[in-house]
């Protein structure tokens, strides 16, 4: 039975909070820096991008099936189609899995990638492996787990963070995966993590680094499990006392990030309708423990966050969207737990995005680091097949509609227009404006480029 991965070490460390080292925030930086001093950090390098262009990343940790939906095979023998039935879409001619009817009525708004592979010199990839390349575009090193080179998400951090001062660049929802990590660019790249999970609907969805206990002071914070309330009046003792005056420029944007109206009201999912809430979804507690993968998934109210987000002004947010690891049980668990929820909570980022005004300027990309086996195990399951899969994108200047690329009888290798990891990080850094011939220079002392190679995938735009 497939187990849940525990990602990479969280930034759990308790923090003090006093007159002279005002703000020390785990999720945005490491133990002994100030957020402040982090920022400070950043400011030369940066090269200040201004749109306000933003990106979703859904990352379906484990390996969705490509065969039970967006690339079914009809026609193929039983132990490679499997037990599902496709449907038609409102695209002629390209059908999905039978457990996908929302997705199949809104494909006129959104795009699949039917060939990505990874490159021979990426490796044969396994979990954390798929994901290094996926968010960096370069492949893992000897610790999978660790990054060595920086994800998407700090890149971006890197060149835009100066651009929007009262909200971070880049968020994770919850926090960090591997290959989410910023590598040699530095702890200043890191990215917000919400820690608290949205998708609980048995507590009060709060996080942590954006509140204040009541009965605290500046001397005194235990820990950062108890910023939870009283963060107005903070803000307003530390305005008669004169100390916000005394802060340089990058404490105010400090300040201005962990305690400003802005980002607070982007993470206020209390103020979002009950019946858009109910429209992303809700886990059920009622459903029995997955027999593969874990419980049934919670991630759906993370999508309704990350909207929330991009639509104040965050350039960059990857939602957690794990865990797809279905080596048994294939089919009982697609059926009755990832795929209706999925179904759910990915047509209503659609329609969303687009009741807002922000589909234009928002680019989405749903994909895992890999794909399954082209044919059933005897555990009714499909194994690790990172030798084609298929990807979802949209927004951002995305025509809906498109299919890119195809795989062969079997789902089981690209039959035309192989497209590589690279090519969907080339298409994101083109929507956000990113310096992508801009070098860093890593832990060797080497400079190195944003990505190795890739080219944006423009047969989605036209």
């Amino acid at each position: 039975m497939a187990k849940l991965f525990s990602g990479c070490n969280d930034f759990q460390a308790a923090v003090q909070l006093n007159r002279r080292a005002l703000l020390q925030i785990g999720a945005m930086g490491a133990g002994g820096l100030t957020l402040g001093a982090l920022l400070r950090s950043q400011a030369a390098a940066a090269t200040n991008v201004t749109n306000e262009k933003s990106v979703i990343i859904l990352w379906m940790r484990g390996g969705p099936s490509q065969l039970e939906m967006w690339d079914p095979k009809p026609d193929a023998p039983l132990e490679v189609r499997g037990e599902f039935a496709t449907i038609g879409t409102t695209i002629p001619g390209i059908r999905f899995g039978e457990h996908l009817p929302r997705s199949a009525a809104l494909m006129h708004k959104w795009s699949i990638v039917r060939s990505m592979h990874f490159r021979a010199e990426d490796g044969l990839a396994d979990h954390s492996s798929g994901d290094q390349i996926c968010f960096t575009g370069y492949p893992a090193g000897r610790n999978p787990d660790q990054n060595v080179a920086p994800s998407i998400g700090s890149i971006v951090k890197k060149q835009t963070q100066l651009s929007s001062p009262d909200m971070p660049a880049y968020v994770m929802i919850p926090r960090k995966v591997p290959g989410t990590d910023a590598a040699y660019l530095g702890a200043a790249q890191q990215p917000f993590e919400t820690l608290t999970d949205p998708g609980d609907r048995a507590n009060k969805f709060s996080v942590p680094n954006l509140n204040l206990d009541g009965g605290m002071t500046l001397d005194r914070v235990e820990s950062r499990r108890q910023l939870v309330a009283g963060l107005d009046h903070l803000r307003r003792e530390i305005d008669r006392s004169g100390q916000i005056d005394a802060m340089d420029a990058f404490d105010r944007q400090a300040w201005e990030i962990v305690t400003g109206p802005r980002a607070r009201q982007a993470f206020d999912l209390d103020s979002e309708p009950a019946a858009v809430r109910e429209r992303y979804g809700f886990p059920d507690p009622y459903t029995p423990r997955m027999r593969a993968g874990g419980d049934r998934p919670s991630w759906p109210q993370r999508l309704l966050l990350a909207r929330r987000l991009v639509q104040a002004g965050v350039r960059i947010v990857t939602v957690d969207c794990r865990w797809w690891d279905t080596h048994e049980d294939n089919f009982w668990a697609l059926k009755n737990g990832f795929l209706p929820p999925w179904d759910q909570a990915f047509t209503a980022l659609i329609e969303d995005l687009d009741a807002h005004g922000l589909i234009d300027r928002t680019m989405v990309v749903a994909w895992g680091e890999m794909g399954r086996t082209p044919r059933v195990n005897a555990n009714a399951g499909r194994d690790h097949w990172p030798r084609v899969f298929s990807v979802a994108m949209l927004g951002g200047g995305i025509q809906g509609g498109r299919v890119v690329g195809t795989s062969d009888s079997s789902a089981a290798e690209p039959k035309d227009n192989p497209k590589i990891s690279q090519d969907v990080l080339a298409t994101l850094y083109r929507h956000l404006g990113i310096n992508t011939e801009a070098q860093y220079i890593d832990h060797a002392g080497r400079p190195r480029p944003v990505l190795p190679c890739g080219t944006p995938i423009d047969e989605l735009f036209s």
